[in-house]
């Protein structure tokens, strides 16, 4: 098998599953316990919870851990808007944020709010004048996803935050596509609201978390129950699931550099071998070492994927979430017809070789040879 869909999950490696399942079978009991093996639960996932936190940059104190990255959008977004409730009801996003975050601003458009949804360039990004442009006195809340999950591109968080850092708005970003995969903290990053997820960067599925700092206060619970998360986030701890994400970070912290290095190298080459294709495109200008986003304009991304998937190479049309519907993003930057309907999205990890671009480069040069273009 040739994987090349890193964006949409990523394997377990053999130490994060060993680690997963001490947990289950050995260190299986409840951090809320007052007996010896629930306070050695307890002990272990405030350790977890250091090293997730220690790859992020910010104090465990402001690191939450959630279900996904979903989870943490729409608790982050409910959040945000409940602290600024006498601030005003006006939204700032993009166009091109994972629906996780689309959807959600959407439901609260029907509950009253207004939203302004920014439009990228043909490249795939916003800009920070374009923000500013939007803000209005009732702006309670910023939110602008770090990397792209289609494209690669990097979107100016940290300018953004700038911006707003004598505004009452917060801001939000979802750093899914980007944690440990480009450089930042949440320092550096200066949003009040940061989302992660375990399974983009080596973890298991199930278990994300979400960073909350800077301006954020008085934040609203995403339920209520038995107090754990610091009464935020109540529900007995995933401990498992949040070993194997602590874990999955501190392998990746180990060789941080090393890895930016080879997903760079890979997308390099990507773009070199696939730009000897006649009639491939590359589809904006992806900024993040690890997508690639490019098209075959004319022959319909599905079919592609469906035709690679035979033989056992593994890409996405576009975002893994849009289970073949017509990718916003795509829609958004503005792409003709043809060129949207046969853009696919490869993407990298550290366990990706060239042989596996080289097998992508031949079937896709394959598959041009022997389908007829759509009329």
């Amino acid at each position: 098998m040739h994987y090349l869909d890193y964006a949409a999950t990523t394997p377990v490696p053999p130490e994060v599953a060993r680690e997963m399942l001490a947990v289950l079978t050995e260190e299986f009991g409840n951090p809320s316990a007052q007996y010896e093996l629930g306070r050695a639960a307890m002990i272990r996932l405030d350790r977890d919870r250091e090293t997730v936190a220690g790859a992020l940059g910010c104090r465990p104190e402001q690191l939450f851990f959630t279900s996904c990255g979903t989870e943490g959008d729409n608790w982050a977004i409910r959040a945000a808007l409940h602290q600024n409730r006498r601030v005003g009801r006006h939204i700032v996003t993009t166009a091109v944020e994972h629906s996780a975050v689309l959807q959600c601003v959407k439901a609260l458009e029907q509950e009253g709010y207004a939203v302004s949804y920014l439009k990228p360039d043909s490249t795939g990004h916003i800009t920070a004048e374009q923000v500013s442009a939007a803000l209005r006195e009732d702006t309670a809340l910023v939110s602008v996803m770090l990397v792209n999950n289609e494209t690669g591109a990097r979107l100016p968080v940290e300018e953004i935050a700038a911006l707003l850092a004598d505004r009452p708005a917060l801001l939000h970003t979802d750093a899914v596509q980007g944690f440990l995969k480009v450089p930042f903290t949440a320092g550096s990053l200066g949003a009040d609201y940061i989302t992660l997820s375990a399974h983009k960067i080596g973890g298991p599925k199930g278990i994300g978390a979400l960073y909350i700092g800077g301006r954020a206060k008085n934040t609203l619970p995403l339920l209520y129950g038995g107090g754990q998360e610091a009464g935020l986030r109540p529900g007995t701890e995933a401990t498992a699931q949040i070993a194997g994400f602590a874990k999955a970070a501190a392998l990746r912290r180990q060789c941080l550099e090393e890895t930016w290095r080879h997903l760079a190298d890979c997308r390099a080459y990507a773009v070199e071998r696939l730009g000897e294709i006649p009639d491939l495109c590359f589809v904006g200008r992806g900024d993040a070492p690890h997508i690639l986003s490019v098209s075959l304009p004319g022959y319909p991304s599905q079919n592609i994927v469906s035709e690679l998937s035979g033989k056992g190479i593994c890409i996405s049309a576009g975002s893994a979430c849009h289970r073949g519907r017509v990718s916003h993003v795509l829609s958004a930057m503005g792409l003709d017809k043809k060129t949207a309907a046969g853009t696919v999205r490869v993407s990298f990890g550290p366990e990706t070789t060239r042989e596996d671009i080289d097998q992508l480069a031949s079937a896709l040069l394959e598959h041009r040879r022997t389908r007829f273009p759509m009329l």
